[in-house]
């Protein structure tokens, strides 16, 4: 019979196993895979104050996570992070960058950093909530 269980969190074994399915379904159809996820600190001192996080797969990078600690934002820390991901990207065969934020966060921000909106789902209930697909292509 057939279980479901919920878990808040998996070990290494099951991330290995999600990490092989996923490579063998993408080779069984002839496509290379190169899951490799990536994460930059911005430090001052030992201090960290951001973090940005995501993956590589297929053609392409996306962005899972950027946080700023409050006292460093506005200082162009995010900025440099942006930037340390497209230097990380460069060279490495992938066709663009993605990410997505909701209005309440910063998609002003990124269109700063040359994301184009590529879709918006709007939340008309709470409009904090409206979430941006963006995209920056590499050359």
């Amino acid at each position: 019979m057939l279980n479901i269980e919920y878990t808040e969190s998996l070990n290494e074994e099951l991330y290995n196993l999600i990490d092989t399915e996923f490579n063998n379904y993408a080779t069984k159809n002839d496509i290379s895979c190169n899951y490799t996820p990536f994460n930059f600190l911005a430090k001052d001192g030992q201090k960290i104050v951001g973090i940005i996080t995501g993956h590589s797969y297929y053609k392409e990078v996306h962005i899972s996570d950027l946080i700023i600690l409050e006292p460093y934002r506005n200082k162009h820390v995010g900025t440099k992070l942006m930037e340390a991901v497209e230097n990380y990207s460069k060279d490495k065969n992938f066709e663009n960058i993605n990410l997505t934020t909701y209005e309440f966060q910063a998609p002003e921000f990124y269109k700063k950093c040359g994301y184009k909106v590529e879709f918006m789902r709007e939340n008309k209930k709470e409009p904090k909530l409206t979430k941006y697909f963006l995209v920056k292509h590499l050359d």
